[in-house]
This record gives structure tokens, C-alpha cells and sequence, in this order.
């Protein structure tokens, strides 16, 4: 079998809130004539994207298409969930025409090449391509400064910068590991925003690469789908921090899963993520809501205090109408019960 003949995935990486699983939604709505299959990567004990995604679940890829690990970073766990799950999904009648993977925002995209070279999968898979989506806005105000002097000397001025944050190796592997860099929020960002952003992720990639805006996830799946990468024949064009290890750690990284009951008022509890952000410096916030009164699921999603909610589809006569968000934080900055407090101000204390 030629690798043309191999059934395509593209990998799709970013950072902690770069838009991967809106541009997700867009494609398997705008699927250009293929049927798509989705593998759902959550870092935490829930997940949250799966079910958002199952949400555009359309007669190309129904819900059954729609595979979501929630165990931990599938590079970690290749043999006991990402394997399998391959296999599965190339076993569906009709089969996928291709097959898109949603890494966790704390993923390392080459471990997950290498999975590729499995002897159960590798004859029959090819990555078409490797995707990976940047915040225009974050990259842009240095928060992935490439000026390794510049930091120090913030660093040594600033109490609060006095360890090095592994969230920039992350970017750097994901950006390196990358066929194709999305810029995602150039609106934020402003045109000089997307300026510096091209600018750092310049110094980050060791080859030319394409580097495109996207809003709202909208792309044209002709961009997206058929590069034709073969990335896991070219691993060494893609440089990681990792390189020679044979794992790696999330320990840096606690993810806290909070219940909620119905709420009256989504500003409110917008304004309350904000708190969360300022107080306690939480990486990352998504999940949903219900809304008394309101037939439709309100979808929450956070980057640090920028907060996004809107109501994306109804409430299902099965469901129980209450909400569940996760919140992602670096390992030092997590306390659940200032959490639950800000989250939950009328609930009791967990005990």
C-alpha cells in the first residue's frame, strides 16, 4: 500500500485556548466532500470538547465518529487508548475518508508522530498534515518571548516571574512540530499584534512555513485537509525540547472538574471566571452551563481573565440540566476550595 493509498490524520495542536476545537466544529461542518472521523484528546477527568463537538455531529460524521480519550495525553498512553482507538474508528462502516485528532492543549505533538511508526497502524495511516493553532493576542505581548535576555532581566525584576514557566517549551514543540501555523484571534491581536505574533513564531519554526489568520475557526477545508505531509516520515525536520527522552510529564499541570448547578445570571459567573484568572492565575476554563429559563446549553470557554460564553445548541429531554466546567491551572496555583468558593459562592463547603 503507498503512502497516497494510507487513510490520512491530521493532527491538530495548540496552545491552551487557541480556538483547535472551533476549528474542529467548522470543518465537520464543512467537511468539502469527506467523511470525517474526530479523536477528542481531554487533559482532566472530563471532558468537555467531545461533547461539543458531538454537537455538529452531522450525517458525514455522526456522533459514533466522534472518539473522545480522556485517560490522559494520548503520546502517553499510545498502546492502551490511541492504537485501539485508530483501529476502531478504521473499522467503521462506511469508512472515515480522513481522520482529524484534537490534541490536549498540553500535548506534544512529535511523541504522537512516533506513534504513527506502530506496526499495527503504520502501513494503513499517514499524518497528512500537523496544524497548529496560536493566539495571535498571546504571542503577541511576549508571553512566548523569544529574547531569552529580555526575560531574564523581566524575570529578575519581577518577583511573581522567578521560575520558568514549561508552557513555553509546549508552544515551541507544537510551533516546530507544525506543517501549517494558524493565527487565530487576529481581531484581538489588531495588525500590529499579528505583526510581533509573525515575528515570534518565525524565530520558533526551523523551516519556512505558512502562517494564516483565521476568525472563528472558519478555514477552508482545502487549507486544512490533503497536505499531504507524511510527517511521520520527517521527524527530524521537527524539533522538540523532548528529543531523547523517552516520556514526559504533565506534573507542572492539575486540572480541577467543578459541577454546577443552573445559573441565573451568565455574566455573573463570566465575571466570576475573570476573579478566577486574577486571583489564582488559572490557565484555562471550558465547560457549560445551564441558564434558568433558557431552553439552550450555555458553552463557557476562558483564557486566563478573556472570557467567551454563548448558547450553542438545546438542552437534549434526556439531559439533566446542570452544568460542568473544567479548570486547568500550573500545579502550584490550584486550590480547589478557592475555586469551588469563587465558582460556587452559595454552595457549602466541600468537605
Amino acid at each position: 500500500m503507498t503512502t497516497l493509498e494510507k487513510l490520512p490524520v491530521t493532527v491538530i495542536t495548540g496552545f491552551l485556548g487557541a480556538g483547535k476545537t472551533t476549528l474542529i466544529s467548522h470543518l465537520l461542518r464543512n467537511p468539502g466532500g469527506r467523511r470525517l472521523a474526530v479523536v477528542v484528546n481531554e487533559f482532566g477527568e472530563v471532558g468537555v470538547d467531545g461533547e461539543i463537538l458531538r454537537g455538529c455531529a452531522l450525517p458525514d460524521c455522526p456522533e459514533e465518529n466522534i472518539v473522545e480519550l480522556a485517560n490522559g495525553c494520548i503520546c502517553c498512553t499510545v498502546a492502551d487508548d490511541f492504537i485501539p482507538t485508530i483501529e476502531a474508528l478504521m473499522k467503521l462502516e462506511p469508512r472515515p475518508d480522513h481522520i482529524l485528532i484534537e490534541t490536549s492543549g498540553l500535548a506534544l505533538p512529535k511523541p504522537l508522530l512516533k506513534a504513527f511508526d506502530w506496526p499495527a497502524i503504520r502501513s494503513q495511516i499517514t499524518v497528512d498534515g500537523v496544524i497548529a493553532l496560536a493566539d495571535a493576542e498571546a504571542v503577541a505581548v511576549g508571553r512566548f518571548a523569544p529574547d531569552v535576555a529580555a526575560v531574564d532581566r523581566q524575570r529578575a525584576a519581577d518577583d511573581s516571574l522567578d521560575h520558568e514557566t514549561p508552557l513555553s517549551e509546549v508552544f515551541e514543540d507544537q510551533i516546530a512540530c507544525a506543517d501549517l501555523v494558524l493565527l487565530t484571534k487576529p481581531d484581538l491581536a489588531g495588525a500590529a499584534g499579528l505583526a510581533r505574533a509573525r515575528a515570534v513564531i518565525a524565530t520558533q519554526t526551523p523551516r519556512v512555513l505558512p502562517v494564516v489568520e483565521v476568525a472563528e475557526g472558519v478555514m477552508d477545508t482545502r487549507v486544512i485537509l490533503g497536505l499531504g505531509a507524511a510527517a511521520e516520515n520527517d521527524l527530524a525536520a521537527r524539533p522538540s525540547h523532548h528529543d531523547g527522552h523517552h516520556d514526559h510529564e504533565h506534573d507542572d499541570f492539575e486540572s480541577v472538574v467543578i459541577d454546577l448547578p443552573e445559573v441565573s445570571d451568565p455574566s455573573a459567573l463570566a465575571v466570576r471566571i475573570e476573579r478566577l484568572a486574577h486571583e489564582h492565575r488559572i490557565l484555562r476554563v471550558k465547560g457549560y452551563a445551564a441558564v434558568t429559563g433558557k431552553p439552550m446549553r450555555l458553552l463557557v470557554q476562558a483564557v486566563g481573565a478573556r472570557v467567551r460564553h454563548q448558547f450553542d445548541r438545546p438542552w437534549r429531554p434526556d439531559e439533566v440540566r446542570s452544568g460542568r466546567l473544567v479548570v486547568i491551572a500550573e500545579h502550584d496555583d490550584v486550590d480547589i476550595a478557592a475555586i469551588r468558593a469563587i465558582l460556587l459562592p452559595d454552595a457549602a463547603p466541600a468537605k
